[in-house]
């Protein structure tokens, strides 16, 4: 992106921002986009396509599918779901809202599967997220909870859990007890910095809370499923946490200074950190804006 174009973007609100974010990724073309199917440990699956990782718990009970995506992959992650299980989809949880996640929601409810979410996502969903339309009924989560749910499924206890407001305020995390893994969402990735929606209640300081949550819940062997890249360790999740805390303090010390978004984007406090996360400027404007509420 040039510098014109995205100082041009600075000018956006938030929410705005990341609703042009999640059209760019529509423009994709989902007819050659391929399913990758990954085994995590036990009966858990993850599906790599375009979007967020889709979790898979399989078993006598039928399947547990987590986040499906964009509406024109349905029928290839249900293609690839049958790659390792006969059985019927008997739930989608959705960790959060955006698009990416939640795109084929309505696919999935005409299907007659239940589809599990934190109360906030039934909200948000409804009333349209980031200035879009409102979801259809058929979309809408038809369980909710504020705080936990649990599933017995499998021959797994699967507790679904909601996290502070990090990545958005409907974050959970789905852990299988049994098989040690945990699909933690957005709140965590393996493919750059973390991505704070403050127009869709999420926060810095939240996020830390919830790094540190997984950190305490995980142990050595625990498997990780991030939302956007590959299955990691509690290590990893330490590391991101502790870059997390960097770069709260560089970004904080420089609101302290006066500093607008568009010169702390030219100070460039995070150049010695690009080399290992990629880019922040497109994460910038939401940190940025979490954090000068939170100060």
């Amino acid at each position: 992106m040039s510098r014109k174009r995205f100082f041009s973007w600075l000018s956006l609100p938030v929410g705005l921002i990341v609703a042009c974010a999640a059209t760019a990724q529509q423009t994709t073309d989902f007819s050659a986009v391929q399913i990758k199917v990954h085994k995590v440990a036990g009966n858990i699956y993850y599906l790599e396509g375009s979007g967020g990782n889709v979790g898979v718990s399989v078993g006598d009970d039928g399947v547990v599918m987590i986040d499906d995506q964009f509406a024109p992959l349905t029928d290839k992650l249900l293609a690839a779901i049958r790659t390792v299980s006969k059985q019927p989809v008997r739930f989608l949880i959705n960790t959060h809202i955006h698009g990416d996640h939640t795109g084929g929601n309505e696919n999935i409810g005409k299907l007659g599967i239940p589809i599990i979410a934190h109360d906030n996502v039934r909200v948000r969903l409804a009333q349209g997220v980031n200035g879009g339309a409102p979801s259809p009924a058929v979309a809408l989560p038809d369980l909710t909870y504020a705080d936990t749910v649990s599933l017995h499924v499998n021959g797994d206890d699967v507790e679904i859990i909601k996290m502070p407001p990090a990545h958005t305020d409907g974050d959970s995390i789905i852990w299988f007890k049994s098989a040690n893994v945990i699909h933690v969402g957005d709140v965590f990735r393996t493919t750059g910095y973390p991505g704070v929606d403050a127009g869709n209640g999420g926060s810095v300081k939240g996020t830390l809370e919830a790094l540190q949550k997984i950190i305490d819940m995980a142990g050595p062997d625990t498997k990780l499923i991030p939302g956007h890249g590959t299955v990691s360790s509690r290590d990893d999740v330490v590391e991101f946490r502790n870059m997390v805390v960097e770069v709260q303090k560089r970004i904080s010390d420089l609101i302290r200074q006066g500093m607008t978004l568009e010169q702390v984007v030219a100070a460039k406090p995070t150049a010695d950190l690009d080399g290992r996360w990629g880019s922040f400027e497109r994460f910038l404007p939401g940190f940025y804006q979490a954090l000068k509420t939170e100060m």
